[in-house]
């Protein structure tokens, strides 16, 4: 199946898989190549633009997110864009490894050789106020943390 626009369905839901897994790699060498070298981002407040600054930007995320576990859905698709709602849950290395919920939408535009040339992303944390509040216990695989039912209240 060929993850390049213009995208289906079945082609945009396959390329927000493949970013969910890639991310939960959490290795910025590998997951840089699958955006232009020019790519543009927007996380939050930080504004980046290129392999070096994801690959900085990304070691910084993951040294303060420990023990990081992603999933994301497809929200909505046109042929070069991808519009993913997403949810991860991390210990903060900064906060007193305290567990924490981001709940966020991101948008995406791919170049023609399907790599994300624009990233936006807009998300806000949670503190979890216990262990019993966390989804994604005991997952360790995409398919595991896909299996977990997220309400309505959280969509």
């Amino acid at each position: 199946m060929s993850l390049v626009p213009p995208f289906t369905a079945e082609t945009a839901r396959a390329k927000v898989k493949k970013a969910q897994a890639l991310w939960n790699t959490q290795k910025p060498e590998a997951i840089a190549p699958a955006y232009t070298e020019d790519t543009i981002w927007r996380n939050r407040d930080s504004f980046l633009t290129g392999h070096e600054d994801v690959i900085k930007f990304l070691t910084k995320k993951w040294e303060k997110e420990k023990n990081y576990q992603l999933r994301k859905e497809l929200f909505a698709f046109t042929d070069n864009k991808i519009a993913v709602q997403f949810w991860y849950e991390y210990q903060d290395a900064y906060d007193g490894m305290k567990w924490k919920r981001c709940y966020g939408l991101e948008d995406w535009t791919f170049a023609a050789d399907g790599r994300m040339a624009k990233r936006q992303m807009s998300g806000n944390d949670l503190v979890l106020k216990d262990e019993s509040e966390r989804w994604f216990t005991n997952t360790t695989s995409d398919d595991e943390r896909d299996a977990v039912t997220i309400t309505d209240a959280h969509w």
